[in-house]
């Protein structure tokens, strides 16, 4: 059908019907449905599509300019969502040295230019290194899923091992991301939680640690919020039976809390997002992996690290790949685990970030968070109906919401909520169905008073008017 087209189709290229032909008869074939010989039949439409005839640039501009200005964002809104990518200050400095031509990327964080990438992300790990007080930091992978699904399937080739145990606080769509990128060479099972405290059950993971475990993987703080203060404790169960302590951080919170490693972690992980980068729809997310400079460990990245040597100018420095031999770039398709798209462009940004705030400024952050997360949860457990489900429990910038004794589902709140310019906490009840109704709510350093206040004023409207 498609042969007889005697015009080029405005937005489609090489549609010309010279070019076609040209083409088709380079490759000698008389007709682009040769090119599909491999498809079944019964999966080819047979009639033409029923599409609306295409616009003209302006109306197509029109066209989507109108559905785009349907969209509200956090710019618009109140956000209180959070869930694993939050709404934090994003210094201007951040996107102004991203966007230089010699760090925007083409593919797979290969720039059109090279001007000081490579020192730009040896500073990145450098930074990022003593803020996790690790000594290797990677160049970042994809996001904070892959980081930990790498973390786990390098466990499992230090140990030669093939069990890895997850907390089952841990974010369920991550989980899932997690284990279906270990499962070809791990096998996961899950630990469970202990349902007063939202902590991690220490018997639970202590019957289920075993000779044949890799490595626990756990977030410190959780996917909940919650800050687990048993990292020591569980961290000497996991050495126990020589398996990896590894451990999953939100990096913003390290200005407050302690690093990992100060309670046994062999290999840390977690989410460059809240250092320097903007909520986007799809992207904005990037992870970092760090671990000792041990040769056991450095052997088993996939990815890139980046180092600084002398050179042959006395004085004068080079900075340069380490060990690419051991990367999946060199060894391709018998590299033992495939890193694709890495996200060279974040690490960079997390670069300027932290070197922008330094360690008091995180801990001026990281301090801002807890306040203003702390007053919000007393607000608004202060209206009739709401309490917080794990109310005995710390936690850093996310808290649970519960709603039960309200008689008004989560969705239904949310729905309202947008009514008066606010975006809810996430809805927790088909995550945890044994919960109830439950949310996940999220407050930074980017909240005011007024807006928390805001917050509960139009809860208790809700609540109280039900």
């Amino acid at each position: 059908m498609s042969e007889h087209r005697t015009y080029a189709h405005p937005y489609i290229p090489n549609t010309a019907p010279e070019v076609r032909e040209a083409m088709l008869k380079e490759i000698g074939l008389s007709s682009v449905d040769q090119l599909h010989d491999a498809i079944p039949d019964s999966l080819k439409l047979k009639r033409e599509m029923n599409l609306p005839p295409a616009m003209n640039e302006y109306e197509l501009r029109r066209h989507i300019e109108a559905l785009l200005a349907k969209n509200k964002h956090g710019a618009d809104y109140i956000n209180f969502l959070g869930a694993g990518c939050w709404q934090h200050f994003v210094p201007a400095v951040c996107d102004e040295i991203n966007q230089r031509s010699e760090f925007v990327t083409a593919y797979a964080g290969e720039p059109y230019e090279d001007h000081g990438r490579f020192q730009s992300l040896f500073e990145y790990q450098s930074l990022m290194a003593e803020l996790v007080d690790m000594d290797v930091v990677n160049v970042p992978t994809f996001d904070w899923a892959q980081a930990a699904s790498t973390a786990i399937r390098m466990a499992g080739r230090i140990t030669g091992r093939r069990i890895a145990l997850l907390s089952r606080s841990v974010d369920p769509d991550k989980a899932k991301i997690i284990t279906n990128y270990c499962t070809p060479v791990m096998e996961i099972r899950y630990v469970e939680i202990d349902p007063v405290t939202g902590k991690i059950d220490l018997d639970d993971l202590q019957g289920k640690l075993e000779e044949g475990t890799a490595a626990f993987y756990f977030e410190n703080p959780g996917y909940l919020g919650i800050i687990e203060d048993q990292g020591a404790e569980i961290s000497e169960l996991v050495h126990a039976v020589n398996a990896i302590s590894i451990v999953g951080v939100d990096p913003i919170s390290l200005g407050v809390l302690e690093p990992p490693s100060r309670y046994g972690a062999d290999i840390v992980c977690g989410d460059l997002q809240p250092l320097g980068m903007h909520m986007n729809y799809g992207g904005g997310q990037a992870g970092f992996i760090a671990t000792r400079d041990e040769e056991t460990y450095v052997m088993e990245y996939p990815s890139r690290l980046f180092g600084i040597v002398p050179t042959e100018v006395e004085g004068e420095y080079g900075f340069g790949d380490v060990a690419y031999e051991r990367t999946s770039f060199a060894q391709r398709e018998k590299g033992k685990e495939s890193v694709g798209t890495q996200t060279a462009l974040w690490g960079i940004t997390a670069g300027v970030y932290l070197s922008l705030l330094g360690p008091v400024g995180m801990q001026e952050v990281g301090e801002t968070i807890i306040q203003k997360s702390q007053y919000a949860a007393n607000k608004l457990c202060a209206i009739p109906g709401i309490s917080l489900r794990f109310k005995d429990t710390a936690f850093f910038k996310e808290f649970v919401l519960d709603f039960n004794k309200t008689g008004i589902s989560v969705t239904e709140i949310n729905k309202r909520l947008l009514e008066v310019g606010i975006f809810g906490g996430k809805d927790l009840s088909s995550a945890y169905p044994q919960w109830g109704q439950c949310a996940l709510y999220c407050v930074t350093e980017i909240h005011m008073q007024a807006d928390l206040d805001r917050l509960a004023s139009a809860i208790e409207n809700i609540v109280c008017k039900n």
